[in-house]
């Protein structure tokens, strides 16, 4: 059953997918989110502290406010655009929310926010800048980091099951030497291969690298249903003990070297970042273009799992 806080998302929801086209009335906007005008109210008080004519005309206000400093639009046609039915109505809605006429403030420009209960504000160019639904500090990054490499990586090993051996053996020009091996075989096996080496270090293991020679796209998968999960949990588990600066000193080599593991997490996903971008490129000069770049925004967004 959907709670008042399921309705007020699908609320703002509502009022971020278009700006311009956003409803006028209450009555529209309550039946665009399934809920009688009184029910909305009920919800977005309870849940914004404002209501949702109150909310929809400070976004628009913050949005008229924000044009004003950044174009040289006329107050009129910025008035008519915020779905004001006039200038006087603007000029009245500004003032009271600003303390200034709309040309006074435009001459000495504050900050285009509103004070608001719920901190939902207008963020240019046309969307909507919302609080942090629970407190989240690095180290959480951190793991999400993690988890979206995971997911991005058996994406591009699933797709690499569309393109032949000759295309998966093909040597690319983008490739770094001294860094990869140039092919898209490569990259996907080193990619698996990373997060397998970081989980053998973790319990004191060793990784043979035997098994990234010339090996399919079955066997890569195989490993990665095994060694990504398993990758996650090593990272959230140092995380949720606060271990990351747990160092090691490689006192027997001619030059002792220093490593942490949060060093190697960082490792793996900075030499991960192009070997993932060779991968991708290489997909697309084969056809397969629907993972664009990888971009993690997407993936943030749109829930993760």
């Amino acid at each position: 059953m959907a709670t008042a806080a399921d309705h007020f998302t699908a609320f703002v929801e509502l009022v971020a997918t278009d700006l311009d086209a956003m409803p006028a009335t209450a009555e529209e906007m309550a039946g665009l989110v399934g809920l009688s005008r009184a029910q909305l109210e009920r919800v977005t008080r309870a849940v914004a502290g404002e209501s949702p004519a109150r909310f929809r005309g400070r976004i628009l206000l913050e949005r008229a406010a924000y044009l004003m400093v950044t174009t040289d639009r006329t107050l009129l046609d910025i008035a008519m655009d915020s779905g004001f039915a006039s200038h006087e109505a603007f000029t009245r809605a500004f003032r009271r929310e600003h303390g200034v006429l709309p040309s006074v403030w435009r001459a000495e420009p504050t900050s285009f926010r509103i004070d608001a209960p719920n901190d939902v504000h207008f963020h240019p160019p046309a969307g909507l800048r919302l609080p942090a639904r629970h407190r989240m500090d690095s180290v959480d990054l951190v793991v999400e980091m993690v988890e979206h490499h995971v997911w991005l990586v058996g994406e591009l090993v699933d797709r690499a099951r569309l393109v032949s051996d000759d295309d998966l053996d093909e040597t690319s020009d983008r490739s770094v030497e001294g860094i990869d091996g140039g092919t898209l075989r490569w990259a996907l096996s080193r990619l698996v291969g990373q997060m397998e080496m970081w989980n053998a270090a973790v319990h004191d293991g060793d990784y043979d690298f035997a098994v990234e020679e010339h090996e399919s796209v079955t066997s890569m998968r195989r490993r990665l249903d095994r060694v990504g999960p398993e990758f996650v949990d090593n990272v959230s588990l140092l995380a949720a003990t606060g271990r990351f600066d747990e160092t090691f000193v490689e006192a027997f080599s001619p030059t002792p070297q220093v490593l942490s593991y949060g060093a190697m997490v960082a490792h793996v996903l900075t030499f991960a970042a192009h070997h993932r971008l060779l991968a991708l490129s290489r997909l697309r000069e084969c056809g397969v273009t629907d993972l664009g770049f990888g971009d993690p925004k997407h993936w943030f967004a749109t829930g993760r799992r």
